[in-house]
């Protein structure tokens, strides 16, 4: 390597990894697939870190102790596991790294692939300052019901990158009529409160994340349970209904797929929710419900891209010149 390129790297190494550095189509699906499985481990093992009662592990942030960067043997399993989960960000955003380069190495340049993966990776260090303050205040729940709606978003962004990651950079075209795209945004408002109002169980219910007294949501947890019961049943109804309407309009073959992989997973979180409610919501059960909600964020968000195609862009390469065809014939 010349000095120059030294220097080309250190001004914008993006560009100089993909002058450098073209990835396949299924590298680049890979990549971003990682970015969103990740976005998915970090949720899961953050719900980890509250059913064990490790929330305050580490009691201060960005340091785990005043004193030290890292867990100590003397914070015993609570530090050792805090600790992990903070690290596991890093492992995230390696994995949101390795989308990024991808995506700007891919030729032709996507531009709009590129910035999904920059939102990715604001989103997660505006999470993990966000998390700071979580520890910070003790585990108030209404920081703790921020923190997971970001993570929330987080995984939108990852599920559209991938998506987008399938298809080309043309204009949308719609697969469905409008009411049906209408009862889809329904379904997805329905989905986001769904998912808000879990949250307000998990602020009220009794899996605090810490041994000691923290601060809870001043309400009724078993009513407030109901209502997100309430809630997915309107979000099952929406699905079938829409289903049922896929089929009777004769609708392409994905939007139904997906929307029959959204049943399945709602059926699933269902069963799980009705069963860790009436066995007094034992950990591992508000785990996989906790793993549950990210799948059926994904689903969901997965019909509604469904809805439409958006086929590669084609170039027109200019054809020979008449003057070079009579030389050529010369």
């Amino acid at each position: 390597m010349t000095r120059a390129d030294v220097v080309a790297a250190a001004r914008n190494p993006l560009a100089f990894i993909a002058a450098r550095w073209t990835p396949d189509h299924r590298t680049v699906r890979r990549a971003t697939l990682s970015a969103l499985v990740m976005s998915v481990v970090i949720v899961v093992t953050g719900g980890a870190v509250r059913l064990t009662g490790s929330g305050l592990g580490c009691p201060t942030w960005p340091k785990c102790t005043d004193d030290s960067l890292t867990a100590t043997g003397a914070m015993g399993v609570h530090g050792a596991i805090e600790f992990g989960n903070r690290m596991l960000t890093y492992v995230l955003c390696a994995a949101i790294g390795w989308a990024i380069v991808a995506a700007r190495s891919q030729k032709p340049y996507r531009r709009s692939l590129t910035r999904l993966g920059w939102a990715q990776f604001w989103l997660v260090m505006s999470n993990a300052v966000l998390g700071g303050i979580v520890v910070l205040v003790g585990l108030n729940p209404y920081t703790v019901a921020a923190h997971f709606l970001a993570a929330s978003a987080l995984i939108a962004v990852a599920a559209v990158m991938w998506q987008r990651a399938a298809e080309g950079d043309a204009p949308p075209r719609p697969l469905v009529g409008k009411p049906v795209q209408q009862l889809v945004w329904f379904l997805v408002a329905a989905s986001t409160l769904l998912i808000a109002v879990g949250t307000v169980v998990t602020g009220a219910g009794p899996h605090a994340g810490d041994s000691s007294k923290v601060e809870r949501m001043p309400l009724d947890w078993e009513t407030v349970a109901k209502l997100h019961a309430v809630l997915a049943w309107i979000v099952v109804t929406l699905t079938f209904a829409l289903w049922f309407i896929l089929k009777a309009v004769d609708a392409p073959k994905n939007p139904l797929d997906r929307t029959r992989d959204l049943f399945l997973v709602l059926l699933g979180q269902g069963v799980i929710g009705y069963v860790q409610y009436f066995t007094d919501l034992p950990e591992a059960l508000v785990g996989l419900h906790m793993l549950g909600s990210c799948l059926v964020w994904i689903a969901v968000l997965r019909v509604l891209l469904a809805l439409r195609e958006r086929p590669e862009t084609t170039v027109d390469l200019p054809g020979p010149s008449a003057e070079a065809t009579v030389g050529s014939r010369g």
